[in-house]
């Protein structure tokens, strides 16, 4: 008998652009909204609840709801960078089983290629330690490097070892026709591109791309009557990693304990996943998640990634089968959406040949926002095959 859900993705649909010449933030939300309801088998007129963040233009979910024509009783826009979108669907889920909504529309765009943000800067100068931190000139690639180093130190983490991540992604890359970068890479590669901030290399660090996703997320009701290419969401945890006035330790993320909950919900374990989608805005991110993840110890992530581990068809446990934000896509820094949206084509088996994983019965995804080094939110999905 199958496992039960309180809430099914009945849709999820990317934009094929990552150069978005003449089409502006606003329509690419409409674009990606008009692309998942289609693959959802339902219309703008049966959504009831809205979800988006800080992606979105104007007042967020007010102004969308203008633009796209929709009818609503429930809307979220909570902003955690690249959680966001991995607690949306949380809060999706939620909102459905409180009877709020019976048809969640969850979208995200951004043009950081055509209008790019400005110099590199540290996105949290706002915060309100953010005026002490500033002057000094953080940026997002120093204080992930700052991690990482880190790592290197406590662990004997090797810039090698990183660099399978990367090779990894590439390999699935090579198979999607919308990647940024489709080239297969080595391990010298990556360590012979640009030192970009020690111990972290160009190739270290993701794409910049124009683009969007969206899933529509549905009671189980509505899911019945769509058939079995909808997933399930089994469970799904968040929390938030911060300073601790002051005392910090940098070789760990918030994936602790958003991990631990999303299992416990599922009752099911890491070494139940037939493949993981995460955050990947550097190769560091990823190896640490999966540490804190539980797919192997604290400081054996560089041993578990290395020699093609991530890899579909060679590895144990095949991630971001689409090339991810290394190589595919990263419209906006929130990229958890498309994360969720490759593990749904994962479990309906509609991931490309070369890198669909046999079988797919089980699928993690997992949001990463804010600085890895200091502040952060994260975000854990479980997701199942419906008929599973």
């Amino acid at each position: 008998m199958g496992r039960a859900s309180k809430a099914y993705i009945a849709g999820a649909y990317e934009h094929p652009t990552r150069h978005a010449v003449d089409i502006s933030v606003a329509q690419l939300h409409a674009d990606v909204a008009k692309g998942a309801l289609a693959d959802a088998g339902l219309s703008k007129d049966d959504v009831d609840g809205y979800f988006c963040a800080g992606d979105a233009p104007g007042l967020g979910g007010i102004s969308m709801a203008e633009y796209m024509g929709l009818k609503l009783r429930y809307t979220d826009t909570t902003e955690t960078g690249g959680s966001s979108y991995v607690i949306h669907l949380g809060h999706a889920a939620e909102a459905i089983a409180a009877g709020k909504c019976s048809v969640a529309l969850i979208t995200l765009a951004g043009r950081p290629k055509m209008a790019p943000m400005g110099p590199a800067r540290n996105p949290g100068d706002d915060t309100p330690d953010g005026g002490f931190e500033a002057p000094f000139g953080p940026t997002i690639v120093n204080n992930y490097a700052m991690a990482a180093m880190r790592h290197c130190h406590e662990f004997g983490t090797t810039s090698e070892q990183l660099a399978w991540i990367k090779v990894a992604a590439s390999q699935h890359a090579q198979h999607n026709p919308n990647a940024v970068r489709q080239e297969v890479v080595t391990v010298e590669d990556v360590l012979n591109s640009p030192m970009i901030a020690d111990p972290l290399h160009r190739l270290d660090c993701c794409v910049i791309s124009d683009g969007g996703g969206a899933l529509v997320v549905v009671s189980p009701e509505i899911a019945k009557s769509l058939g079995d290419r909808c997933v399930k969401l089994l469970g799904q945890g968040e929390a938030i990693k911060h300073l601790n006035g002051g005392k910090i330790d940098l070789t760990y993320t918030g994936a602790v304990v958003s991990g631990a909950i999303a299992f416990e919900e599922a009752n099911l374990t890491p070494a139940d996943m037939d493949c993981a989608m995460i955050y990947d805005s550097f190769t560091i991110t990823v190896l640490m998640t999966l540490e804190d993840l539980g797919f192997c110890e604290k400081g054996q992530g560089g041993r578990f990634v290395a020699d093609g581990n991530l890899i579909s068809g060679v590895g144990k446990l095949p991630f971001n089968t689409d090339g991810g934000g290394l190589c595919n896509n990263h419209p906006t820094n929130r990229g958890g959406m498309t994360k969720l949206i490759e593990a749904v084509r994962q479990l309906r088996g509609e991931a490309h040949p070369k890198v669909q994983v046999p079988d797919c019965t089980l699928a993690l995804a997992h949001g990463t926002g804010g600085q890895i080094a200091t502040r952060m939110g994260s975000a854990t999905a479980i997701l199942g095959r419906n008929d599973a």
